[in-house]
């Protein structure tokens, strides 16, 4: 859709110019008489001009005995130059027919030399003659007049230009700075947004009120106030805004959050005031406000009444309870922060609706990437399928990156088309990063780094509520020095605590298998982004999911709790801080326990799965099966 920038009504704006040109044409004019007048007077004063008749002239010339030293005559204009005088006065002629010599002025000491000429010259002035080519002296008095006059006027228009321009931007300041997607434009809709088919049934309604409202008015029903999008980032939420518009036909008002905000105080409630008469003018339309949280935090949370950011919140809610009910005008907005929100804001009669934009699943994800591969050269052995199923979790803002990287690896590579090896790649670019091919590791690093994967792989196989080993790599990519993949089956919404205590074990078994491999003390960096999160999933499943075993069924969420937000300190005591710190310890030291018996019972298959690593640096999931089918899960291991 094209775009434009709203900056008030169209002949508003062409009589405000045609009155700043009027004025500006009118002060220049007045400008320019006043330089020439100031100039003219400049040049009278300067030059000390005398009008005699020319008979007076060669009479005195003439005259031996006469006070005339030189005579310099330049076309009709004579320079006199007295004796005892070094400055030359300038002579205008008032009678300007014929020449000099026929009226009788002479050069009585032309021709002479020596003696002779200093004699005459003592007595009579000196004669010099000048031509005045092609009027070239008046043609630089004119010059010398006029541009002082065209620099001051060029001058003075650029301080008009400056000060107008200052004035228009002071007027604007109070605009909203939205932009108007029309109706007249190429239009996006619900079929240009693959896969979020509740969120798309849930705005059919909205659609089909602002093409039909008569249908609802008949039964009392009232259009919605707002809808708010609420979803993680790059799930489409303001796609799917503006897909609402094209279904709907009507103009759509796109601002973000962030807009609003000025270090002026007032300026954000002006701009929202501009918005909503706007889209008032222009009904039925939609507003759209991207990143709403960016304005609409919580006001007890913030404190400070009278900051600007409350004063825009605050006109917010004041034009969405001013609506009249057949004003035809409603508000979107989008956010990955719900809770973040004002409770004022998210109440019915504001935000009537709230739609949650989700993650894609697997057949959504299909569909998305068949999207962004479209008009690309494929080849044959390309499967989406398994790209889809490889990327649980992506939003449609990675899964359109990966089809981009997947076109720059052909085009780097030289490919006519994308291949399967380009998706891989791309695939593995955007999840954990590039390959390192500028760090070399020693020997030595290469067989720490094949028993560390090696670990994960194995503890991963062999334990039955983890996901299938998908691919094993020590080729160095992002931060990290090698990968293990693991892959589910099939996407699910929950997660049991069987699930989560396996994944807990695999990810210690990497510093396990080091420590069984290498000794105790021996031990490397190498696991430390794993104890990290071995660590943050251990307490979100005590804190968050009340997974503990002498916490089961309580959690301690930060934040809001019921009516009452806590702003300072933990939610809960130090005595029941000391019991978390205990539950998680516990958990960390269950799943090295349960990660230690499994390598121990299986390290025979350990011992062939890091020799193949190292013998190859990458093993597919078919590559991985044979290895490690052999592994067992010892009875010790077990959760149930």
């Amino acid at each position: 859709m094209a775009e434009k920038s709203l900056n008030g009504p169209k002949g508003q704006n062409n009589n405000k110019n045609a009155s700043n040109i009027v004025r500006s044409i009118l002060f220049t004019f007045v400008l320019v008489c006043f330089a020439a007048f100031v100039i003219a007077n400049l040049n009278q004063n300067g030059v000390k001009q005398t009008e005699v008749p020319i008979s007076e002239v060669i009479a005195r010339a003439n005259d031996p005995d006469g006070n005339i030293a030189k005579i310099t005559v330049t076309g009709q204009s004579l320079e006199i130059t007295l004796k005892g005088e070094e400055k030359p006065t300038e002579i205008s002629r008032k009678d300007g027919s014929g020449t000099l010599y026929d009226q009788g002025l002479v050069n009585h000491c032309e021709n002479m030399e020596g003696e002779e000429l200093k004699t005459c010259e003592s007595k009579y002035p000196t004669i010099e003659y000048k031509e005045d080519v092609n009027g070239w002296g008046i043609v630089l008095d004119i010059a010398l007049t006029v541009l002082p006059i065209i620099a001051i006027v060029i001058f003075f228009s650029w301080m008009i230009r400056q000060a107008t321009a200052a004035s228009n931007q002071s007027m604007a300041f109070g605009k909203a700075k939205a932009k108007l997607y029309g109706p007249d434009k190429k239009k996006v809709t619900f079929k240009d947004v693959a896969g979020n088919e509740a969120a798309k049934q849930d705005l059919t309604e909205i659609v089909d009120f602002l093409k039909n409202p008569k249908k609802y008015e008949k039964l009392g029903a009232k259009i919605p106030r707002g809808v708010l999008l609420a979803g993680d980032p790059g799930t489409g939420k303001t796609l799917m805004a503006r897909a609402v518009a094209g279904e709907a036909d009507v103009p759509f008002f796109s601002i973000s959050g962030s807009e609003f905000a000025e270090m002026f105080v007032g300026v954000g409630a002006s701009r929202v005031r501009d918005l909503f008469s706007k889209a008032k003018k222009n009904a039925p339309s939609i507003i759209f406000i991207d990143e709403i949280d960016a304005v609409a935090h919580k006001r007890d949370a913030r404190g400070g009444a009278g900051r600007e950011d409350e004063q825009t919140l605050n006109q917010i809610l004041v034009e969405m309870d001013g609506f009249d009910n057949d004003s035809g005008v409603i508000v979107m907005a989008a956010t990955n922060r719900v809770d973040m929100l004002d409770k004022a804001l998210l109440r019915p009669g504001r935000f009537d609706r709230h739609v949650n934009v989700t993650l894609p699943e697997r057949k959504d994800r299909l569909e998305i990437l068949k999207v962004h591969f479209k008009g690309k050269p494929v080849e044959a052995d390309v499967d989406l399928e398994a790209l889809a199923k490889k990327t649980a979790g992506s939003s449609g803002a990675d899964l359109a990156n990966i089809a981009n990287e997947a076109a720059i690896t052909a085009a780097r590579e030289g490919h006519k088309a994308v291949s399967n090896a380009d998706v891989t790649e791309a695939f593995e670019r955007v999840a954990i990063g590039p390959e390192r091919k500028s760090k070399v590791m020693n020997e030595k690093e290469r067989k720490i780094t094949a028993y560390h994967e090696a670990g994960h792989a194995v503890v991963g196989h062999v334990l039955p509520d983890s996901d299938p080993v998908h691919k094993v790599t020590i080729i160095p990519r992002g931060a990290t020095g090698g990968v293990t993949w693991f892959l589910p089956p099939e996407d699910r919404s929950y997660k049991s605590i069987y699930e989560l205590k396996d994944i807990l074990a695999r990810a210690m078994g990497g510093r396990v298998a080091e420590k069984l491999i290498f000794g105790a003390d021996a031990v490397t960096t190498g696991a430390s982004s794993d104890l990290k999160n071995v660590a943050t999933l251990a307490k979100s499943m005590i804190v968050e999911e009340g997974m503990g075993k002498g916490l089961r069924n309580m959690v301690f969420p930060e934040g809001e709790v019921g009516y009452y937000t806590i702003t300072t300190g933990k939610p809960y005591s130090e005595k029941t801080s000391e019991l978390i710190d205990a539950e998680i310890k516990a958990l960390s030291e269950e799943a090295a326990k349960r990660a230690e018996e499994v390598l121990k019972a299986n390290k025979a298959v350990l011992d062939k799965l890091a020799e193949e690593l190292l013998a190859h640096e990458t093993l597919e999931e078919a590559e991985l099966e044979p290895i490690l089918k052999p592994a067992k899960l010892p009875t010790v291991a077990k959760l149930h």
